[in-house]
């Protein structure tokens, strides 16, 4: 059995970063989500208990899926 040297333990367990683990983190760093989530909330949702059908996805998810397709 081969000793393994530092170097190589470290390296064992880095894995390459995606381009889309990239876009998502620049996205994170550069919206200001909350913010947007909080003005936006009052308007979301507003008469929907009358609605029938699926319940609506999150709007914080509607909000990356627009900013997304967007770029």
């Amino acid at each position: 059995m081969k000793q393994v040297s530092f170097v190589q333990a470290e390296h064992q367990h880095k894995k390459k970063v995606t381009r889309r683990e990239r876009f998502l983190a620049q996205m994170e760093a550069l919206v200001p989500w909350q913010r947007l989530i909080d003005v936006l909330s009052s308007s979301y949702l507003r008469n929907y208990s009358r609605r029938r059908g699926l319940p609506p996805s999150g709007l914080e998810r509607r909000q990356r899926i627009y900013y997304f397709l967007q770029q």
